[in-house]
């Protein structure tokens, strides 16, 4: 069942988190935010939504980084539950896809529960004060990866945020499968 993220509360401050990184090494929000942003993005390796897209999701955060905008990813999955979501399925997912960010694991969920995050892909665009201006899709892919040359939605906003401050007035919501919450 698909799940949609919610409209966009423009300057809605981004909490703080310090996770693990499939590397090994640990990050901190601040240490990842760019000069003029950061992007933070719920994603999973099993998710045929995030699948779909990986590769453009790789891209466009490497383009963004040229902006002077951050990534990072965070997996927030039940692990136990979703073997294909622990630390050696989400290594091979970046390997696959060519993520240059971390990629993070929020093994007691409680970062998605601080940002609100329902679903995998979630995206959340802040600007340089860490003031979210962008709660959308990454382009209107669905289960399958869209054709090519389709407009991208969540890199046009992001690049708009990095040179005004400001995200879109009118933002398109992400669609994927739903965060797999641990039982209790």
């Amino acid at each position: 069942m698909a799940n949609e993220t919610p409209l966009c509360d423009f300057g809605w401050p981004a909490p703080d988190f310090d996770l693990p990184g499939i590397d090994g090494r640990s990050y901190r929000r601040d240490a990842i935010a760019g000069p003029r942003g950061l992007l933070v993005m719920f994603l999973c390796n099993h998710c045929p939504y995030v699948r779909a897209v990986e590769t453009r999701i790789a891209r466009d955060a490497r383009d963004l980084a040229a902006l002077g905008v951050g990534s990072v990813a965070i997996c927030s999955n039940d692990a136990a539950a979703y073997l294909d979501d622990g630390p050696d399925g989400l290594r091979a997912q970046a390997q696959r896809a060519g993520f240059g960010f971390p990629y993070l694991v929020d093994a007691d969920q409680s970062v998605a529960r601080a940002y609100d995050a329902v679903c995998t892909p979630d995206f959340f665009g802040f600007d340089a004060g860490l003031g979210l201006q962008y709660r959308g899709r990454l382009d209107a892919s669905r289960r399958e990866a869209g054709p090519p040359g389709l407009r991208r939605d969540l890199f046009l906003a992001m690049k708009q945020v990095a040179e005004t401050g400001r995200g879109p007035a009118g933002q398109v919501a992400s669609v994927g499968c739903s965060i797999k919450w641990k039982q209790g």
